[in-house]
């Protein structure tokens, strides 16, 4: 009488499975915190954005840039812009060059290194009258791989 092969995996190939699924998720969970973190600072960098655009409209239209240091409201009342504070819990425009100051907030409940960080956006204007904008690496407090580029 045949006897019919035993069906089912072996110990060791299930063991060898739990091993790849464990490096596989080791590797991929850091990046996807990650991931999550730069995603959440789009909408920041996006309302800083916001912010450069209408101040360069003012400029253009003034011939000097707007004094909104004092609140979200000013930026409001001088620049027609609302920003969203989901995610930023203090903003400034001042001074010449024209600098946009963001304090971020709320980005991760689960990893807070970030929160409280500042990105720092710089307007100058040159001979010519064009401005032009960088992203201030050496003042801002945000760790350089979350930094948007230039």
């Amino acid at each position: 009488m045949l006897r019919k092969k035993d069906k089912g995996f072996t110990l060791i190939e299930l063991l060898i499975v739990i091993a790849i699924i464990g490096i596989l998720a080791s590797i991929a969970i850091p990046m996807y915190k990650a991931q999550t973190i730069k995603a959440r600072l789009a909408e920041v960098i996006t309302a800083i954005q916001y912010v450069q655009s209408a101040s360069s409209n003012f400029y253009l239209e003034n011939s000097r840039f707007p004094d909104c240091s004092l609140s979200f409201t000013s930026i409001a009342d001088s620049l027609g812009v609302n920003v969203p504070q989901r995610r930023i819990s203090a903003m400034t425009a001042v001074g010449d060059p024209f600098v946009i100051s963001a304090t971020i907030n709320n980005i991760s409940s689960s990893s807070p290194r970030i929160d409280g960080d500042t990105v720092i956006l710089t307007g100058t204007v040159g001979s010519d009258g064009a401005i032009t904008w960088a992203w201030d690496y050496s003042s801002s407090t945000l760790n350089p791989v979350y930094m948007p580029k230039q």
